[in-house]
């Protein structure tokens, strides 16, 4: 069980997706940080200084100013904000997927192998013969 354990670890798929899930997971926070700290706030002033993550509805009915105040008093809250972001990272990060796996696919496109001749020229009579052929059946030469 050990030894199968060893070699299904050393396949490269598994260490090729481990590489996948860290990189994705770091490219996931700076994707985050891109959405809040640089995407967000522009919009949220272009909005009359809205900031998108306390945009939120308490279910009681109590008013709160931001949403922090609102969770430290035990409200329950429908953090639409908090999904906004969220929506708008999940777009660029499946935007930029797209993009890398696009520009994957045109590099890894290769022209087929061209097929191996099967037929070759005869040097004496330029007739075209089976590539396995001794004699040329035209003019009878030895090849």
């Amino acid at each position: 069980m050990i030894i199968e354990f060893k070699e299904f670890i050393q396949r490269g798929n598994v260490i090729d997706l481990a590489v996948g899930v860290i990189l994705g997971t770091a490219f996931g926070k700076i994707i985050s940080s891109l959405v809040n700290d640089i995407i967000m706030p522009p919009i949220g002033l272009l909005l009359g200084n809205v900031d998108f993550s306390n945009l939120f509805a308490t279910l009681s009915g109590d008013t709160y100013k931001t949403l922090q105040e609102a969770q430290n008093a035990g409200a329950v809250t429908i953090n639409y904000g908090v999904f906004l972001n969220n929506v708008v990272e999940f777009l660029i990060i499946a935007f930029t997927i797209f993009l890398v796996i696009r520009q994957v696919n045109r590099l890894s496109k290769t022209k087929p192998a061209p097929a191996e001749p099967t037929t070759k020229l005869c040097p004496h009579c330029c007739t075209e013969i089976p590539i396995q052929a001794s004699r040329c059946p035209h003019c009878t030469s030895n090849l």
